[in-house]
């Protein structure tokens, strides 16, 4: 995963143009994904597609032709979606349009300007007071045209056609945590289903951030109707504990499912209700739609100084906290694809366990979880309760549980 993001991270990208199309051909070469591409002016909602912004060189020069500051060092040295531009400046008629962090001096931060025609400079603060008063070369090689906008799709079929969506954001530029780390995590865990047999049609979007987003569910008002769960993944691979942000419904399954892994994860983690801001699960959220979509992070957004610099960069994120992550949605994925309701065939009292080799043979004080797990599943199991609802009542595992259904079925005591 480290590899891929590491592959990812030069890519100059933004809610349009050739850096989303390249980043999505990276993922094409791993996964068998779609590609959609919606014109510049198509209206979506109360939103327009806008034009489609590519760039091909920035910089700001001195009188000797040295660039102080430099698109091909680091695409974030560029105020995302610039207009083109060529002037000559002095220092004090440039300052408005550069932006640094005073707090951070040698970090460069992330800025845009989408839907508001600007162009600008970012730099580190030490940059900027190393400069003197110039006059400065300005310009910016960049295109705002008519175009698309594009996002990719993957839809990993099962044996119904209720659906899990896997959302994550392709927009942002060199950010390792904000952007790649859900990307890869998405990715792994997309191969990783494909092999499986499942109950749920999975459904992973790499989309530009909010518009992308909205763009697919204009696109897509019937289909949406038939997610069940879904997950917005992002900032998932720093060294900080877990941070799930529930659904607008706050008690959909999938609030109370990550709950569940994250309980036993053995990581810390925090749970956050749902505010209508953020990521995309708002967009998801919003009340014509009101789809139980959570957000998974580690450190949540804005709260980490690295956040939208250039700190957040590859050494930022790490192998041990991507897979980790990768493992808690993949057992995420476990409680979701075996949270069934069972009806006990044997209602009246207590089954004999001995005799089937499901119960221990000697007595004592101490009867094992997994001993413990069959009776609540058997007590539990009159066709209201979910294996889900077993285990927060139980306090028992949801993992240990599900390997007690199967014995209990395989006996002919429980059926779902």
């Amino acid at each position: 995963m480290h590899a891929l993001a590491a592959e990812l991270y030069p890519i100059c990208r933004s809610i349009t143009g050739n850096g989303v199309r390249q980043t999505l051909e990276h993922i094409r070469r791993r996964i068998p994904l779609d590609m959609h591409k919606v014109p510049t002016g198509t209206p979506v909602f109360d939103w327009t597609i806008p034009k489609e912004w590519n760039i091909r060189d920035a910089y700001v020069a001195d009188c000797h032709g040295h660039r102080i500051i430099d698109f091909a060092r680091s695409n974030l040295h560029v105020l995302n979606y610039s207009a083109p531009v060529r002037v000559n400046l002095s220092l004090d008629e440039l300052k408005s349009h550069l932006f640094t962090i005073p707090e951070h001096p040698d970090w460069i931060p992330y800025r845009t300007s989408y839907y508001k025609e600007a162009w600008g400079f970012c730099l580190s603060h030490n940059q900027l007071l190393a400069m003197d008063g110039g006059p400065y070369e300005v310009h910016i090689d960049s295109s705002l045209e008519e175009g698309h906008l594009t996002y990719g799709e993957y839809h990993v079929p099962g044996e119904t056609e209720d659906e899990v969506l896997i959302s994550c954001h392709i927009c942002h530029p060199s950010l390792a945590n904000d952007n790649l780390s859900g990307i890869t995590v998405a990715v792994f865990l997309a191969q990783y289903l494909s092999r499986l047999p499942l109950r749920y049609t999975y459904r992973f979007l790499f989309i530009p951030g909010t518009i992308g987003a909205i763009t697919w569910l204009a696109r897509n008002q019937e289909r949406a109707q038939a997610i069940r769960h879904g997950l917005v993944l992002t900032c998932v691979g720093d060294a900080g504990g877990f941070t799930y942000k529930k659904s607008r419904r706050g008690n959909a399954e999938i609030d109370r499912a990550i709950l569940q892994v994250l309980k036993f994860s053995g990581a810390a983690y925090q749970i956050e209700d749902f505010v209508p801001y953020g990521y995309d699960e708002r967009q998801y959220c919003s009340p014509g739609f009101n789809l139980p979509v959570g957000c998974l992070m580690r450190s949540p957004w804005g709260r980490f100084p690295e956040y939208h610099t250039s700190a957040d960069n590859l050494q930022f994120i790490q192998p041990r906290q991507l897979a980790g992550t990768l493992r808690v949605v993949i057992e995420l994925v476990d409680v979701l694809e075996n949270n069934k309701t069972y009806r006990n065939t044997m209602p009246y009292c207590e089954p004999q366990l001995g005799k089937r080799n499901l119960y221990r043979s000697t007595g004592g004080s101490d009867i094992g979880v997994d001993n413990l797990a069959k009776l609540w599943l058997l007590n539990l199991s009159d066709g209201q309760h979910t294996v889900l609802d077993i285990a927060e009542r139980s306090g028992i595992p949801f993992g240990v549980l599900r390997d007690s259904v199967e014995a209990l079925v395989n006996h002919q005591l429980l059926r779902e």
